[in-house]
């Protein structure tokens, strides 16, 4: 399988919309712009987000005191946002709607948890420190509601897929449920720190299939997609056949 097939076969095909009629473009122009716009944007989307997932898994678990969460910053800010903005628009210039919505969200995920924790950090928002917890929660549970979004939203992508926003969704609960006990649970922040890095660990065996089938190798099973898009039209057809 090519890597251009392969950048497509997450994502079923999107419903033709009528466009305004356009002047089409001088066939060396249209090559290029299709040679130019090409590949897999998740080869850059799914490492930049493990990167920053397995940082912030580390330092939930312990690998840095729970006062020192601000180590997984540099690379959540610098290279997993960056990196996830930049796979947003390749998607988006390849036609992959549903992956550039994933990559883009996720994006807006990392960069405001590192703009909350620096601005926490600095007071840069004028929050006194009585409202630090009730700010983390107004954090999560605004997250937590798009990415309950995202995951019943792309059921029709592989289950692999599915698997990491379920994971992401725990993590958030988690995490909710650790910053509103009180005193704040230790245990929970933990448990959302494994939680974590299991979602990386999926991200990883998907960033191996995209990888296998870059280089000319076969695809991984990443199983079945919850929702199927041609159970619809089989039901209609066998119906269709029946009258």
């Amino acid at each position: 399988m090519s890597a251009d097939a392969s950048a497509s076969s997450y994502v079923p095909a999107q419903a033709p919309t009528r466009e305004p009629a356009v002047v089409e473009p001088e066939p060396a122009v249209a090559a290029a712009g299709a040679a130019y716009w090409s590949g897999n944007p998740a080869a850059l989307g799914l490492p930049c987000f493990i990167a920053g997932s397995v940082a912030l898994g580390l330092a939930f678990v312990g690998v840095v005191p729970l006062t020192a969460l601000g180590a997984a910053i540099p690379i959540i800010l610098a290279a997993t946002s960056i990196g996830l903005f930049l796979a947003t628009i390749w998607a988006a210039a390849v036609g992959q709607t549903a992956v550039a919505s994933v990559f883009g969200i996720f994006g807006g995920f990392w960069l405001s948890y590192a703009v909350l924790s620096l601005g926490l950090n600095h007071g840069w928002f004028a929050i006194p420190l009585t409202a630090t917890r009730t700010t983390l929660e107004l954090f999560l549970v605004s997250w937590l509601v798009v990415i309950l979004m995202l995951t019943l939203a792309t059921l029709r992508l592989p289950m692999a897929f599915t698997l990491v926003f379920l994971l992401v969704d725990v993590a958030l609960v988690l995490l909710f449920a650790g910053f509103n006990a009180i005193p704040t649970s230790t245990g929970l922040l933990q448990a959302a720190g494994w939680v974590i890095l299991a979602f990386a660990a999926v991200g990883v065996y998907l960033y191996y299939d995209c990888v296998s089938q870059a280089t000319g190798g076969s695809s991984l099973p990443l199983g079945p997609p919850a929702l199927r898009t041609h159970e619809r039209h089989e039901v209609s057809a066998q119906a269709g056949e029946r009258v």
